[in-house]
Order: structure tokens, then C-alpha cells, then sequence
């Protein structure tokens, strides 16, 4: 049974499942694509698919699920990836797995299937599930789980990963916790504050899908079930391995493009729990309408609804659809597949009558008690008999309409709304509150919302139209429509924003021996004419000048930056907290707002309150110029001007002609070598600054079978490994008692490596030459001390060291001892 991608992503956009931040330019689905939606309306069966981060799943599968077996598939995701790294860009955190939630968002729209999460957040690798389940929360993130299941209704749950190490500690929890929610989804016992959203559902069977990545070449696949996901669609003209290709590659964060696959693809996989089929996954079940009683009337229309269709005249396909509608809705309405059915259902009628509805705003935002104007429109691109009962507009006012929608006649409507004076300033559902521990926290108006990807829509608009006699309800989010000169027609959500944003440039502010630190602030106008004063809300002690700024901006969208300059009290040594306060006509706000601008996501946004960390401490350093060759996405270069270097950035193409001499040391970014293989061409010139006298601090990059490092800067034999401590506590023990590195300029002590964040390093060196001198030793709990960390060596007259050690993290975070240890590492 073959179907519809287009489909999929029309029932997910129907339950509220996505859509709000990825509003999209319309597209009418092709005739191939109704014809296979047609077919999948005979279809009532659903995969769950379940592993930890974006990108752990197997878009192949899920893209055969939907399409071959016209089957409705999701993913569940235990995390949104806020712990991984970023080949695209400089966000970290939060903001990058804002990037990766989208990312997965487009993945889905190509492959059809659903997107799910929990409330986990991913805080970087782990070799222990018993370390993602301790920070986590166990019983929480099971109870998401369980959320999930009992919400998607799965026939079948597959999980991605084994539980045998070694593994990524969050894959292997992903597949504990799944085993677990199989038995507990079930049990009305578990978790019943769950139940005035969901219900108890049984599952069938828990497969595993076997990563046969990490088998021998020559193993024995014989016990395992099989299953050729190769297969193609002459309605799509596309193979399942094209459109698994294309689906995978939307993770360009993190470098998964991949090339398209055709003919067979083998996928295999082993029975966990459950009925235990011997030869095919879904072997003994019945996925068709024949599994339900009193589903006859269901089954024939759809029969009808199939064999009726003529791909030239698609609209005379609607009275048959009608009929489909009339059964369904006949159906008790506690039925599993009545709702979702009904919806896609409804979706085949609106696209073989080509209708298009839609709800524009001529600005991309609008702040509460604010005035907004809609244009609505409507459009009947066929001969099908509709009629526009009525519109609803957000506030709850309907707009009685009573009209025919003729072919190609357009329905037009202006009206203004008034946005509530308490209306919800549009941010990530799950980013409202702070970010604490091992669970992004929701606040309880978003409960219903956990594990859903986001929110819905700022404002919406309800259509309500009448075809042979029924009524069908379809709301549209309201969106903003702009013509870009290169790209073309660009839609985006209609947002609710603050009257003024102020915006600092950094949320961790370093205050070295005491010096005072210009802050700025980025003032944003989020209406037209705003005008008022900013200020710094500072703790006991601290000081600003000025105190405050008057401001007036112009027109929406205006920006101004004001600046402070803060000084910390006589001899502060404890972090303290700073808000920055906007008065607007006696309204006193704080709102930041980072914005994350890549041209495959739509624009995002994440709006929060206006604060900062103000982190005093002391740090010598004895260089002062720093050449920075950067890498991809880290921000090392900007927290060292921060304190006090002179930075120059270095480009590739800029270090064929800069006089590398004048710096006192030259700092390699993360992963440059890999990123950019052109670096290899300025070896001898680098090395040569070394031997000259100059110090040339490379922090890590990685080599490995899927991508090996084609060149690399060391003087001397040098092995990359894949060795880390993922402990961010991990003691740090020096090799040496007498190491020079520890004393000078800064003399570093055990507290230097408290509070670093994540992980203390990854890919340390595996091998090096005995010219190297290893600093430190490390280990995480109960495996071997490694030593590749960071290692120094003279090469001429002067330095050249290697480091492993997370710098990229600790510096965006403020974590004063990894300033002043890579001050000492500059400094060698």
C-alpha cells in the first residue's frame, strides 16, 4: 500500500502537532498525491519510533512506513539535541536545539511522518544511562514517554538503540525507558494525572531496530527479521531511499547530508516485548478498517472513494469523500481512528477541490493591546459546489458569511482585531521558563503541550464551509507573506512581541581584577514610536553610569544601542545578577530576544527576560595580540575580547598575506581543520610562526573513518582519538607536581575547575611523539586516566600545543578557571 508524504504532514498539522513557527507557502498537492492519500484512508495502523536526540533516527524506515505502507508513523525524540555541536553556526544550548527541533520539523515534512519530544534536556554526552536518568529524573522522562504512547495510540514501537554498552549514555536510556512506557502506557495505575488527556493503550510489540552499523561485516543477519525499505513510488516518481536521503540531510547542523539511496535497503530488526512475529514486522495484525466492528460502511466508501478517482478531475472525487465523511462520523467518538481519519479525510476533500484559505497580516508582529488588520481570504479552484458558512476571528468574533465559493472567484475580507492587553509574548513553549537541572520546566497553561515539538499559533483564523450537504471547520494560523528579491515569495507566523526589547550582547558578563565592563544593550521597537528609559537593575554595591538612558525609536523594527558602564564593588568575588528594565509610559518591562537566522529554517525567535550573570575574577595574562583562525559555531574569539585581548579573526583566505608575526599567539577554533581542508595549505607558514618564536594553540578536531582529518598543524606525529571526559567535575590531575603551565601568569588551584559545564574535553590525542608534554590526567568513573587532554610542545623558539579541553564551552558560560587556564596556555 503506497501514499502520501504530503498527507502526513497534513493530519500532523491538524492535531496542532506543527505549523505555528513553520508557516509555509501553500502547496496544492498533486493528483499522484491525492491518489495515495485516497488509499491510505484504508489504513488504521501506527508506528511509534523512539531514540534520544535529532538525527538518531532511520528516516528510511519512516519514510517506507508512511509511503509503502501508508502507515501513520512518528518519532519520538527524547531530547531537542541542546547538547550537540553546530557545523552552522555559533548557538549553543537552547538555541541550538531550537535549530535542531526545526530541522527535525523539515525532516518530517519530507518524510511524513510525526515529531514528538519529552521534557529531557540534552546535556551532552554521557557514557552512563544511569547519569542521563539521575539527571533527567527517571520517573519524569518515563512519564513522557508514557505520555507519548498513550497519545499516539503506536500498533508497534521500534526502538533505535540497544541496551548494551558501549553507548551513548542517552541511547541506551532511550531504549530502557522505552521497554519500560511499553508495560506502563498500558497500566491505568501509572501515571494517572495522564488520563484527562489521554488513555491507557496497549501496544502490540516492541522491536528493536537493529543498528547494523555496529556489527562485523560478516555477521549472521539470519535470526533477525528483515525488511527491504528500498522500495519505489511511480505516483511520487521518487524511491523511499530518495526521500529518506532528502529527509536526512535537513539536519545540516550537525553535517548529515547524505546522498539518495535506490533499490534494495535492508532494515532489520529483533522482537523486545509483546506478540512476536517470526518472519515480518507486522505479521498476525490487521491494519485495515477490518479490525474494528461496525467499520463495513467505513471500508466500502473508502473502496469506492479509491476506485472513483479520475486524476484529471479530481473535484468528482468529493461526493465520494463526502460519503467517507458520513461513515466516519458515524463512528462512536471515542473510536482511535475516528478523529484522525475525519481530519485526513477532510484534507482529500479541500485538495480535489484545490481550495485554498488563508489568513495574512501585512506585519510579521504586533504587541498586546494593539490593533491588527486581517486579510482573509478564500478560493475555490474547481467545479465542486462550496459554500462559506461563516469566519472566525481571533477574539472569538464570527463573520457570518452564507456565500458560494464559485470557481475562481475569489472571497476577500479586511477586518482589525485587537490584540488582549495580556496577550502571551510568542516564545518556544518550553523555553518560558528558566532552564534548571536535567527537564526544560513548562508553566501549567502548557501541559497539555508537553512533548509536542511547539506551541500553537499566535492568532488563528476559523474557516467553516459547507460541501453536499456537510459542514467542515479548518482553521489557518495567521501568517505574514513578504517577496524576497532572490528567494522569492517568504511566509512566516504572525508573532506577539513586547513594545521594546532590550537585549544584551551577553548574558555572562566577565569582570577581570575588578575593572569596569562597558555593557550594551540593544534596544528593539516592537511598535511604532516607542520611547521611554532603560535601565540596570543591579544587586547591592554594584554600579552604573549612567544610571539610566532616554530613548525614542521611530517605526517598528528600529534599533538603538545605549551602553553602561558597571563597576563591581571593592574586592567582589561572588557572581551576581543583572536585569535590564524598559519604562514605557509607566509600563515597566523586560524582554531579550535572540533570534536564530538560517536560510533552511523559518525566522525564530526566543524571547525572555533581559538578564545577565556578572562573574568577577581574577586573571593575569601575558599576551595581549591573539590571531583567532576560526572554526565552525563556537565563540571562544569574542569571550577572549571580552576580557581584554586584541583579537583578529583569520580567514583562510587571510592568512596567505597577514604578517602572522605581529601576534603574540594564534588560536585555532574547534574542528577548523575539518571544516575548512584548505587549511592544510598554510602548514609550513604556520608552523614557520612557531619556530620564529610564536605560540599556536590548535583546540580539538576529529579524525575518523566517517571523517577523517586530511591534514594536521602539529610539528611532530600526533594520533586524534574519540577519548573524552564527559564528567565535567573529572578531576584534573597535572602529570606533573612541577608543570609550568599551572603556574604562570595565572597560579591555578583545584577551584579553577569547578563549575565548568557539560564535559571537561573530547577528542583528545590517542598517540603523539615523545617531543609532546602531556599536562594533565583524567578519567570519568572507572575507566582508564587519559592523558591527550592538552599537550605542550617547543618547536624552535617557540610553542605549539594541542587541547582537547572544552574551551568552546566553559568561556560562552563564564567559567572563570578556564579563562585563566588558557591565559597560561596563550602565555607558554
Amino acid at each position: 500500500m503506497r501514499t502520501l508524504l504530503f498527507f502526513g504532514m497534513t493530519l500532523a498539522m491538524s492535531l496542532g502537532i506543527g505549523t505555528s513557527a513553520f508557516a509555509q507557502a501553500p502547496r496544492q498537492p498533486h493528483a499522484g498525491e491525492i491518489a495515495a492519500g485516497l488509499r491510505r484512508l484504508g489504513v488504521t495502523g501506527s508506528v511509534l519510533y523512539v531514540a534520544a536526540h535529532p538525527d538518531d533516527e532511520n528516516t528510511r524506515f519512516l519514510a517506507w512506513l508512511v509511503g509503502e505502507r501508508g502507515l501513520r508513523a512518528g518519532y519520538l525524540s527524547l531530547t531537542r539535541g541542546d547538547g550537540g555541536q553546530n557545523l552552522i553556526g555559533t548557538e549553543q544550548d537552547e538555541l541550538l536545539g531550537l535549530i535542531r527541533t526545526y530541522e527535525l520539523l523539515a525532516a518530517r515534512r519530507v518524510d511524513g511522518a510525526e515529531q514528538y519530544f519529552t521534557r529531557a534536556r540534552d546535556f551532552g554526552y554521557t557514557k552512563s544511562a544511569d547519569e542521563a536518568l539521575r539527571i533527567w529524573g527517571h520517573d519524569a522522562v518515563l512519564a513522557d514517554v508514557v505520555l507519548a504512547i498513550r497519545r499516539f495510540q503506536p500498533d508497534l514501537i521500534v526502538t533505535r538503540f540497544n541496551t548494551k554498552p558501549p553507548n551513548h549514555g542517552h541511547h541506551t536510556a532511550s531504549a530502557l525507558l522505552a521497554a519500560e512506557a511499553f508495560t506502563a502506557a498500558a497500566d491505568p495505575k501509572r501515571f494517572p494525572e495522564q488520563l484527562d488527556l489521554v488513555k491507557p493503550w496497549k501496544a502490540d510489540r516492541l522491536l528493536n531496530n537493529v543498528s547494523t552499523w555496529s556489527l562485523k561485516p560478516d555477521a549472521d543477519m539470519s535470526g533477525y527479521l528483515k525488511v527491504d525499505v528500498g522500495g519505489y513510488d511511480a505516483l511520487l516518481g521518487r524511491s523511499w531511499g530518495e526521500i529518506s536521503a532528502e529527509s536526512r540531510s535537513q539536519h545540516k547542523s550537525q553535517g548529515f547530508g547524505v546522498p539518495a539511496e535506490r533499490g534494495p535497503l535492508l532494515e532489520y530488526f529483533t522482537p523486545l516485548d509483546g506478540t512476536r512475529p517470526k518472519a515480518d514486522v507486522f505479521e498476525g495484525l490487521d491494519l485495515s478498517w477490518r479490525r474494528w466492528k461496525g467499520t463495513e460502511a467505513v471500508a466500502r466508501a473508502v473502496d469506492d472513494a479509491v476506485k472513483g478517482f479520475d486524476a484529471r478531475a479530481p473535484s468528482r472525487t468529493v461526493p465520494a469523500l463526502l460519503r467517507v465523511h458520513e461513515a466516519l462520523s458515524a463512528l462512536p467518538d471515542d473510536h482511535p481512528w475516528k478523529a484522525l481519519k475525519l481530519r485526513e479525510t477532510e484534507a482529500l476533500i479541500a485538495a480535489c477541490a484545490g481550495l485554498f484559505l488563508e489568513a495574512r497580516a501585512p506585519e510579521a508582529a504586533g504587541v498586546p493591546g494593539a490593533p491588527v488588520t486581517l486579510n482573509v481570504f478564500a478560493l475555490n479552484r474547481s467545479p465542486a459546489a462550496l459554500r462559506l458558512v461563516s469566519v472566525t476571528l481571533p477574539g472569538g468574533e464570527s463573520v457570518p458569511v452564507n456565500a458560494a465559493l464559485a470557481e475562481h472567484t475569489p472571497f476577500k475580507l479586511e477586518k482589525k482585531v485587537t490584540l488582549p492587553e495580556d496577550a502571551a509574548i510568542t516564545t518556544p513553549y518550553w523555553l518560558r521558563k528558566p532552564i534548571s537541572g536535567g527537564l526544560f520546566t513548562l508553566e501549567d497553561s502548557a501541559r497539555a503541550l508537553t512533548g509536542l515539538p511547539e506551541g500553537g499559533p499566535a492568532l488563528a483564523v476559523t474557516f467553516v464551509y459547507e460541501v453536499g450537504g456537510r459542514r467542515i471547520t479548518v482553521t489557518r494560523p495567521v501568517v505574514h507573506v513578504w517577496t524576497d528579491p532572490v528567494r522569492g515569495e517568504l511566509y512566516r507566523a504572525f508573532e506577539v512581541v513586547p513594545a521594546v526589547t532590550a537585549t544584551l550582547e551577553r548574558d555572562r558578563v566577565m569582570f577581570p581584577n575588578g575593572a569596569a565592563q562597558a555593557i550594551s544593550v540593544v534596544l528593539g521597537a516592537g511598535r511604532a514610536e516607542a520611547s521611554g528609559k532603560v535601565r540596570l537593575e543591579l544587586p547591592q554595591g554594584w554600579r552604573s553610569e549612567p544610571v539610566e538612558h532616554a530613548f525614542q525609536l521611530a517605526a517598528r523594527g528600529d534599533e538603538r544601542t545605549v551602553q553602561f558602564r558597571v563597576t563591581p564593588p571593592k574586592g567582589a568575588t561572588e557572581k551576581a545578577r543583572l536585569r535590564v528594565v524598559v519604562d514605557t509610559g509607566g509600563r515597566a518591562e523586560s524582554w531579550r530576544v535572540r533570534n536564530v537566522a538560517h536560510e533552511h529554517l523559518p525566522p525564530l525567535a526566543v524571547r525572555q527576560p533581559s538578564e545577565a550573570t556578572l562573574i568577577p575574577f581574577a586573571l593575569a595574562t601575558k599576551v595581549k595580540r591573539l590571531g583567532y583562525i576560526p572554526g565552525p559555531g563556537d565563540r571562544v574569539a569574542e569571550s577572549l575580547a571580552a576580557v581584554g585581548y586584541e583579537v583578529t579573526v583569520l580567514p583562510e583566505e587571510r592568512l596567505a598575506s597577514e604578517k602572522l608575526e605581529r601576534f603574540d599567539a594564534i588560536l585555532v577554533g574547534v574542528r577548523a581543520f575539518n571544516a575548512n581542508p584548505r587549511l592544510a595549505v598554510h602548514r609550513e607558514r604556520l608552523l614557520d610562526y612557531v619556530k620564529q618564536g610564536g605560540r599556536l594553540v590548535v583546540q580539538y578536531n576529529t579524525n575518523s573513518r566517517v571523517g577523517p582529518l586530511a591534514a594536521f598543524v602539529g610539528p611532530y606525529p600526533l594520533e586524534l582519538g574519540r577519548e573524552r571526559v564527559t564528567d565535567e567535575t573529572a578531576v584534573m590531575t597535572p602529570v606533573s607536581k612541577d608543570e609550568p603551565l599551572l603556574r604562570a601568569p595565572n597560579r591555578l588551584t583545584a577551584a579553577d575547575f569547578d563549575g565548568w559545564v557539560q564535559e571537561r574535553g573530547l577528542y583528545f590525542a590517542s598517540k603523539w611523539d615523545d617531543h609532546y608534554r602531556p599536562v594533565f590526567e583524567l578519567n570519568d568513573a572507572g575507566e582508564a586516566p587519559l592523558r591527550g587532554s592538552l599537550l605542550v610542545t617547543r618547536h624552535g623558539k617557540g610553542v605549539f600545543v594541542y587541547t582537547g579541553l572544552a574551551f568552546f564551552r566553559q568561556l560562552p558560560a563564564g567559567v572563570p578557571g578556564a579563562y585563566r587556564l588558557l591565559a597560561n596556555v596563550l602565555a607558554q
